[in-house]
Formats: structure tokens, sequence, C-alpha cells
């Protein structure tokens, strides 16, 4: 098959005017906007194992997750497929399409060319009707540190931990957080999609802060050796939780799913218990 003809296949699924013209037309936006680009790579981003319908989810998933890092409810999604293998689309499509209807988005198209490796890059425009974008650059000494959810599940799943797979190939953007953290009066976050030790160094050096990080706090996964499950919550990456900083007197309006683990300092160090946290996680290399 060759481009036009793979359209019968993307059609079905998105509706004939996602595929029928060179641009989508858009209702306007009456917030603030925000926009997203990310790319993935098969041999770098998907775990072997994955299914072509985990691979669209995830493609689209990580996108949303930037957007829930600024605060913002996700509008619409695009997708362009460098494809290796014409069986793949399908399911790629639908896996995608799946992912932007469960957070409320609309998939609107995109483009589609031959690739020797499967690459997917996928872009979001969210929008944020009632403030402003809360922004990496906002964290103050004295704030406290929080994250969303339970760190290490994705790399415990890429480790061989089965009861974890399925967070690691379908990762849940916390749409619903991210709102109510800026809502609650968030001073600074982005998401955690390399591993919660490299997201502080990266929260804090927008801020031009540093920070004191009580490892006892972290919500790590169970039943696994301790010291194998602090490395997962702080060096794996995939989780896409939220990282943030919040002041003590907002406390109370957080998420029921977030946890304090740290605070906020002048002095530019990043502690863990008192010692050096590295900077390690997930990185591109060339």
């Amino acid at each position: 098959m060759d481009d036009r003809e793979l359209l019968s296949v993307i059609c079905p699924v998105l509706g004939e005017d996602a595929c029928a013209d060179d641009c989508a037309i858009l209702e306007p936006i009456p917030g603030v906007p925000v926009v997203s680009t990310d790319m993935l790579h098969e041999t770098t981003d998907f775990p072997q194992g994955m299914t072509d319908w985990q691979i669209g989810w995830m493609a689209m998933a990580v996108t949303i997750s930037d957007l829930a890092s600024m605060g913002a409810v996700p509008r619409y999604l695009t997708l362009a497929i460098g494809l290796d293998q014409e069986k793949r689309l399908s399911e790629i499509i639908r896996g995608a399409h799946t992912c932007c209807q469960t957070y409320g988005a609309t998939y609107i198209g995109g483009d589609l060319d031959s690739h020797t490796e499967l690459t997917l890059v996928s872009t979001g425009i969210g929008e944020i009707k009632d403030g402003n974008p809360v922004r990496r650059t906002g964290a103050r000494s004295g704030d406290l540190i929080g994250v969303t959810g339970i760190q290490g599940r994705a790399m415990a799943g890429l480790s061989g931990d089965l009861r974890y797979w399925k967070d690691l190939c379908e990762p849940q953007p916390r749409v619903k957080e991210g709102i109510a953290l800026r809502v609650a009066g968030a001073s600074s976050m982005m998401d955690i999609s390399d591993g919660l030790a490299i997201s502080v160094h990266d929260l804090m050096k927008a801020s031009a802060t540093g920070c004191e990080i009580n490892g006892s706090l972290i919500p790590t996964i169970q039943g696994c050796p301790d010291e194998k499950r602090m490395s997962f919550a702080l060096f794996g990456g995939g989780d896409f939780e939220l990282i943030y900083t919040i002041s003590p007197d907002n406390t109370d309006k957080m998420p029921e799913s977030s946890t304090i683990i740290g605070r906020v300092t002048e002095k530019k160090e990043i502690l863990l218990d008192g010692s050096h946290l590295p900077a390690k996680g997930y990185s591109h290399q060339w």
C-alpha cells in the first residue's frame, strides 16, 4: 500500500474530517493555549513485548503528560508516523485514538511516511481557562516539594516485574491532578518522565534553588528489596507522574494522590537524606 491507500486504515477510526484536508480546523481556544511535541523511536522508547496498540497509546500519553504538567486540559493532538511495516498502522492508530478519548482530547490528524525504524511524533495543544500555566521557574525557598502517585513502577516493569508491565506500556497522564495542583497554587511543576532524581534537579535548576528530600517519604512500590525499590523510584524513567512545589499554606488543597517528600532551600544543593543526590535518570545520548 502507498500512503494514500493507508488512509483507508486511518479514516474509519478518526473520521473523514481528519483525513480530508491539508490542515485541521480548530475551534478557538478561549483560555491560555499550551503546546508540546514529543518524538519516540522504537529502539529507545518501546520495550520489546509492547503491542502496537500500546505504542500508539504511549505516543499520545507522553504529550498529554506534558500538558498535564502545566495544569492544562488536553484539547487537540496530532501524530506523525514514520512507519516501518504497514500491518502495524491500524493498532497504532487505535491505541492513539483511545488515549485521546480517555483524556477528553481530539485526535485531529497527522502525517504518514515510510521509515526504516518506527518513529512517532505527537503534538498536543492544551488549554487553561481559569488562570495561568504552572511553569518550572516558580519554586521559592520554603516551598514544599511533592509528587503524585507511586514512583518506580515503570522501571520495575521494564526489569521484569509483570505486576508493573502495564504501568510501563500504558502510562496514565495525571491530567486531573495537574489541574488540581494548579488551582491549589502550585508554584512550579513538571512531569516525571525521566526519573525522580533528574526531575528534581531540572525543577530546582529552573527556579535557581536547591532542596532537601526525605527518602522515607517517597512513595515506592512494594514487594521488592529496599535497595532496588529506591533505585527504581529515583533513577527509573517512564512513570509520568508529576513533581511540584507548593507553599505550606496551600497543602490542604492538594489532591489525595499526592505526597510531600521535601522542602525547597535557598542553597543550590540537591540533597537526599543529607547527602548529594546525583542527577541520574533516563537521557538521550549522542
